[in-house]
């Protein structure tokens, strides 16, 4: 993919964290952490191939995980980023995870990654990726008129928040466009549903965090994860959904500077 084609925005000072939204998000999933974050890093947002305003690659090249977290290694080299942080909610998390598998992390928290469903739940999300294949031929105005009715709205608002009665959420509804026939989430979503992290170990300070109210990836998630990466620091973000900064961004920020800082002491003692 061109990485010069990836939208990012930067800010703040000192070591950097780099954070990679989910499926179908943009880089604004991260504004209720970034004010926070930047009082302490440099911190870099971007904006994934096919969501928000990077472009998506053409048709005949290839768009899976794999391919995602080779862009995301490209892109912190062209932005002379060495070893950043990284941060990720869902496939974000899974796409921060195989870096820090690789070496190319100082850190890794994953915010209710991809990749270590329990099989009913790899069921699911099979079923919501051939959902979304189905959904790509349905005509886009009966789309928008179904996802922005009142129903439409508190299904996306059950699936994705830690409480579907806030009244701040009563305009939170699924984008349409995000299914359109070809569109980067229905070519993106079949692969995302057959992922699985296989990685044998995760050589960084790694934090998995899981939202006790995800209905998307069931909590149970977290401790498959502690199998595959026993050394990673669990916690449960207590009244979140699968987006835990929108729902609790002051505990979600507490926990990524906990986890760079846990980069910082053992660097510490590595030079001592």
């Amino acid at each position: 993919m061109d990485t010069t084609r990836i939208v990012y925005e930067r800010g703040g000072s000192g070591t950097p964290v780099v954070l990679l939204h989910g499926l179908g998000h943009r880089r604004q999933a991260w504004y209720p952490v970034m004010a926070d974050l930047m009082e302490r890093h440099e911190v870099v947002a971007l904006d994934l191939p096919g969501f928000g305003d990077s472009p998506a690659p053409g048709g005949e090249r290839a768009y899976d995980v794999g391919s995602l977290v080779d862009t995301v290694r490209r892109t912190c080299d062209d932005l002379g980023l060495d070893r950043p942080h990284l941060v990720g909610n869902s496939l974000g998390g899974a796409i921060a995870l195989e870096l820090g598998a690789s070496g190319a992390a100082a850190s890794v928290t994953a915010l209710s990654p991809i990749g270590f469903n329990t099989p009913p739940a790899e069921a699911g999300a099979r079923l919501l990726a051939g959902a979304a294949q189905v959904a790509a031929f349905v005509p886009p105005s009966v789309l928008r008129a179904a996802t922005h009715s009142p129903a439409g709205r508190a299904l996306a608002r059950r699936a994705l928040r830690g409480d579907p009665s806030d009244p701040a959420d009563r305009h939170f509804a699924f984008d349409a466009s995000a299914i359109a026939a070809g569109s980067p989430y229905v070519r993106l979503a079949p692969h995302v549903a057959a992922y699985t992290f296989s990685a044998s170990m995760v050589p960084c300070p790694v934090t998995v965090a899981w939202g006790d109210r995800d209905r998307l990836l069931p909590p149970s998630g977290a401790r498959r994860a502690l199998r595959r990466i026993p050394h990673a620091r669990q916690v449960t973000l207590l009244g979140c959904g699968h987006i835990p900064m929108s729902d609790n961004p002051r505990a979600v920020t507490a926990e990524i500077l906990r986890t760079t800082g846990a980069a910082r002491d053992l660097g510490q003692r590595v030079v001592a």
